[in-house]
């Protein structure tokens, strides 16, 4: 098992948050904890998250071996999902990966995450030379925006390779027996993978969901269920000092309480940038329900630092930040010296943009501090994956104990489904009809 390789630290000198504040939560914690040991709490059903880092290992040798089979033949691998369908590959692809997708083989291309012809088309234009393989990910199979995208992906593949052969390049990851999906795989013959039934879409980056499209990248899996396997251990305990996510989710409940309604994840390595928004998804769809929940937001500095900084140092003063800082980058490149110091950088010169970068980071912290924004650090110590196991299992753990904390169910989603409901009405599905006929009158009144 690997060694602690992210870490903690809020910041706030005790101006925001006292040890005393933090110290009087160890009892929430402690009856959080008991909720999701004895699988007590509400959403008690969706709980398979916390074991997978264990449970799903007997899984890694299938999931990589078909990981390799597709690799031997595919240029690109395209990934249908939405949501927690694909946010967690992606997060974790662009996160060990080399920064630049041409670089990349297999390249692992994403759709069904939005509705825009003109974004699948280009898709299919960008493939057709290249040998494709497709993975959709789906439990139900019916969800729409997926849905629509593999039926027009489907299509592709079957009149390019034949039925046949485009069956031995689709692999479905689904419910274990049920629904549209798992009946078309089934019928189709295309390889499967199960989606445990006690996991929700944005808790399940370590079933095969994640799981085989980051093994088709070419990355360690078993790494990466090691990595989060080592965050059971200090990511766990009823006691603050041993459990980094409740610590966590302790000082973000603290701030919310004090009207800190916003946090903002503010990543200094672009690198980062889809774990926050995995990050958002899963805090965001946990939290906000029953008239309450912390707002999660996602920044890249210092890139950000040129538009929302501003706001950032000076607006309202309802949000707190999380900083996610990269301690080792894959390579080092320094800063070169010239006569000619017209731009005035020579003071840089032999310096490594890892140092300029930390020390942005530290004037970043600093200047927030002083402007009135609480601040916290999630150190990452690498681009491994076992680190990244770490936090993908630190913050499920955090989220969930967040959740409870605010006396929500962090593993429903009742609200996702108000907006597909009008959709649906509106496209005139069966069942909907006197609904259609409400937002009909609706949207003429509205002149939409």
């Amino acid at each position: 098992m690997s060694t602690p390789k992210i870490f903690y630290n809020d910041q706030f000198s005790g101006e925001y948050v006292s040890r005393d504040e933090i110290e009087l939560y160890n009892n929430s914690i402690a009856s959080a904890e008991k909720m999701l040991k004895d699988r007590s709490g509400p959403g008690n059903d969706f709980l398979g998250w916390i074991d997978l880092p264990r449970t799903m290992k007997k899984n890694v040798g299938v999931i990589s071996q078909k990981a390799e089979e597709i690799r031997s033949k595919t240029d690109v691998l395209i990934c249908i999902g939405i949501g927690g369908s694909y946010l967690g590959a992606r997060a974790a692809i662009e996160y060990m990966s080399s920064t630049f997708e041409d670089t990349r083989k297999p390249r692992v291309l994403f759709c069904g995450h939005s509705i825009n012809s003109d974004y699948i088309a280009d898709l299919l234009d960008l493939v057709k030379d290249k040998r494709v393989s497709v993975n959709v990910i789906s439990k139900s199979g019916t969800t729409t925006e997926p849905g629509i995208a593999f039926r027009v992906i489907r299509q592709w593949m079957e009149n390019r390779y034949g039925k046949k052969e485009a069956a031995s390049r689709i692999i479905a990851t689904t419910d274990p027996s049920k629904g549209a999906l798992r009946k078309l795989a089934d019928e189709e013959g295309y390889t499967t993978f199960d989606i445990p039934s006690d996991v929700g879409g944005r808790f399940s980056v370590l079933t095969p969901v994640g799981l085989f499209p980051i093994a088709a990248a070419g990355i360690d899996i078993g790494k990466l269920l090691e990595g989060a396997e080592t965050a059971m251990g200090f990511c766990c305990g009823d006691n603050l000092e041993n459990n980094l996510s409740g610590h966590y989710a302790a000082v973000r409940n603290i701030l919310f309480r004090k009207g800190y309604t916003n946090e903002v994840m503010a990543a200094f390595a672009p690198q980062i940038h889809f774990i926050s928004e995995w990050w958002k998804q899963l805090a965001g769809e946990s939290e906000g329900k029953n008239g309450t929940g912390i707002f999660p937001a996602a920044l890249d500095y210092t890139t950000d630092l040129h538009s929302l900084g501003q706001w950032m140092q000076e607006g309202v003063r309802n949000v707190f930040e999380t900083f996610m800082v990269l301690k080792k980058t894959s390579r080092t490149l320094c800063i070169p010296k010239f006569d000619d110091d017209s731009d005035e950088l020579n003071y840089l010169a032999g310096k490594s943009f890892e140092e300029i970068n930390i020390n942005a980071y530290r004037g970043t912290l600093l200047a927030h501090l002083d402007g009135g924004v609480p601040v916290s650090t999630i150190e990452l110590e690498d681009r491994c994956a076992d680190t990244l196991g770490q936090l993908f299992y630190f913050f499920e753990k955090a989220i969930a104990i967040s959740g409870y904390l605010l006396r929500v169910n962090p593993f429903d989603q009742p609200g996702v489904e108000a907006y597909k409901k009008n959709m649906f009405a509106l496209l005139g599905k069966v069942g909907f009809e006197k609904r259609r006929k409400e937002l009909q009158e609706k949207t003429k009144e509205m002149e939409l």
